[in-house]
């Protein structure tokens, strides 16, 4: 396996022309953060995660994890890494100052979770989650659950996770029946299990802070009845002193296709009989509420994985490909084995994944301004067109993005040829640790559902419309750029007009039947996906045109991001006009055949 280069002169060129960093450092309560500070943190960042997190990687997958009488131990050097993080304070880059924070922006957060995650899937999952319960109970709790759990969790002292899914209800969070049992002392008693939470146990940090939904009695059913509750490992003494532990604990963890060493776990709240104490979080029902601020933040994060892991691919088989010599190049002399990247299909295979790489940086950055944006604008009106940016990227960069990690990582094995195949070589583990960021935090169907059934009527249409007014902006501005620029604006143009009919139709024939738009929500949302990072990519190149006549940066860098918006226009676009039909063809067949002939 290769070893981790960080990508940063791509990281700094998406932030610069697609985040528009230096705005959002003008953004209140952003006074401290500046150009040269940010570029000085992503050095020192990208330095830590090469020589820090990425060793660990390998080793986490051959080692795994292992639960005995509910302790769970991982490689020894995962908790090495993890005493430099605490110690390095790349936890706490963007959280709260009022709490031990760094008050960087949320975009700088999305790129170290992108370091992160490149460098080790499975260590990085830890941090993640550990970001997004502080963002809820930073939200939600109140002063005093706050001064008690915040300030470590910023640190990363303490770890936090989310517990949503049960045996009987996967998916379906409102099926959950997890208990919560009101105290005389405002505290509740949880009796429960919980399954696939991932970092629910482990001995990296002093506490682990398990966020879980349960239900209060008499409470109404589906998700109207759930509420969220604070669950330690160790209960807190009023001096922030450990105390005894708290009755829950981990009755096995799972053996996974992936993520071999992050310990994903099946809890049990109260089988010691008297309960795991809760803190009650946000207000009684009011647990999805709660639980969403902590879910969008982690289908970012989620949807960053699939990004990280085809970086992580990109860099493997590109480096293998410059190694591996076979066959005899067109060309080339007689008898000469020429290395495989000489290869037109080689070529084309690394210049796919590294244009989907681009678009999906392009997306993620993005969402992740229109985050900070909307949080901290001072114009109302400006505020609320970020959220509602940010609401509709969001299920297309967690299942997009996911989406291509698979089928990017895959891309990876193939270039590699049969030694892709063998796992010695590290190919293989990219796509495995891939395939289940498609299922997390909700899955990439119930994504593409949220996008058709509650993003698109968002303000009539109007949401989406804004965005594909700033598209056609776009191709407007390429008709100006030159001739380099032809086939991007042509390609973009047709792969909008595309994008604009399945809208329109999903628009009429879904309040006409739910069935018919669910049905193509799916290749909607592919739609969405292609036409965005077609978007975003013909931007960066335009961007990186105006940097060279401008006689700024590396001509040759600048040069390959016109190169690949236009592979992208010419070669991946067309993928865009190609779902409409499967969008607009509606429910009729999916029902036509008996359930029972699936199996038959």
């Amino acid at each position: 396996m290769s070893d981790y280069r960080p990508p940063l002169d791509d990281i700094r060129l998406v932030l610069d022309e697609i985040s528009d960093i230096s705005a959002i450092c003008g953004l209140p309560g952003f006074e401290h953060v500046d150009l040269e500070t940010i570029d000085g943190v992503l050095d020192e960042l990208g330095r830590f995660v090469a020589e820090v997190v990425a060793p660990v990687n390998r080793i986490g997958d051959e080692q795994g994890c292992s639960v005995t009488d509910g302790v769970v131990t991982v490689p020894d050097e995962f908790g090495v890494a993890w005493d430099k993080f605490v110690e390095s304070g790349w936890g706490a880059i963007s959280q709260d100052p009022d709490f031990g924070g760094g008050g960087f922006p949320g975009t700088i957060q999305t790129v170290v979770t992108e370091l992160l995650a490149t460098a080790s899937r499975a260590w990085s999952m830890g941090p993640m989650l550990t970001v997004g319960a502080v963002e809820a109970i930073r939200s939600f709790a109140d002063e005093g659950l706050k001064e008690t759990f915040l300030p470590k969790m910023v640190t990363s002292q303490w770890s936090g996770t989310m517990n949503l899914t049960e045996p009987q209800a996967g998916s379906d969070v409102g099926a959950l029946i997890t208990r919560a049992v009101p105290q005389d002392d405002g505290t509740y008693r949880i009796f429960g299990t919980k399954i696939f939470i991932t970092f629910g146990e482990h001995e990296l940090t002093e506490n682990i802070i398990q966020l879980v939904l349960a239900r209060t009695p008499d409470s109404p059913p589906g998700t109207r009845g759930i509420s969220l509750f604070i669950v330690p490992k160790y209960l807190v003494a009023d001096d922030g002193s450990l105390g005894e532990r708290n009755d829950y604990r981990c009755v096995s963890v799972e053996h996974k296709l992936g993520l071999h060493a992050s310990p994903t776990c099946v809890l049990a709240f109260g089988d010691a009989g008297d309960g795991a104490v809760g803190y009650l979080l946000g207000g009684e029902h009011q647990g999805m509420r709660c639980m969403f601020s902590m879910m969008n933040n982690a289908r970012l994060g989620v949807g960053i994985e699939g990004l990280a892991v085809t970086e992580r691919a990109l860099q493997q088989a590109s480096d293998y490909a410059m190694e591996r010599r076979q066959g005899r190049a067109i060309g080339g002399p007689a008898g000469e084995q020429a290395a495989i990247i000489r290869h037109a299909d080689v070529r084309r295979m690394l210049l796919t994944m590294r244009a989907y790489t681009d678009a999906m940086r392009c997306l993620l950055y993005l969402n992740a301004a229109s985050l900070d944006v909307a949080d901290r604008h001072p114009d109302a009106d400006t505020r609320q067109r970020a959220a509602d940016r940010a609401e509709l990227l969001t299920p297309i960069s967690k299942a997009w993005c996911t989406d291509l990690g698979v089928e990017m990582t895959s891309v990876g094995v193939q270039v590699h040829g049969g030694y892709g195949y063998i796992e010695e070589t590290g190919a293989a583990q990219h796509l495995r640790d891939a395939r289940i960021s498609p299922i997390y935090e909700g899955t990439n169907g119930i994504q593409a559902m949220d996008l058709v059934g509650r993003k698109l009527p968002m303000s009539e249409g109007a949401v989406i419309g804004d965005l594909l007014v700033d598209i056609a902006g776009t191709v407007s501005d390429l008709a100006s750029a030159g001739e380099d620029f032809d086939s991007i604006r042509v390609g973009l143009a047709d792969a909008l007009a595309a994008t604009e009919e399945a809208t329109t139709w999903l628009m009429v024939h879904g309040l006409a039947d739910p069935n018919d738009a669910m049905a193509g929500a799916s290749p909607y949302l592919r739609m969405c996906g292609q036409l965005v990072g077609g978007w975003l990519v013909a931007r960066l190149a335009l961007g990186a045109h105006r940097r060279m006549r401008a006689g700024e940066g590396d001509a040759d860098f600048l040069e390959s991001k016109i190169v690949v918006a236009r592979f992208y226009a010419e070669q991946l676009l067309p993928v865009t006009r190609a779902q409409l039909g499967a969008v607009t063809a509606g429910a009729g067949d999916l029902y036509a055949v008996a359930d029972d002939a699936f199996s038959a």
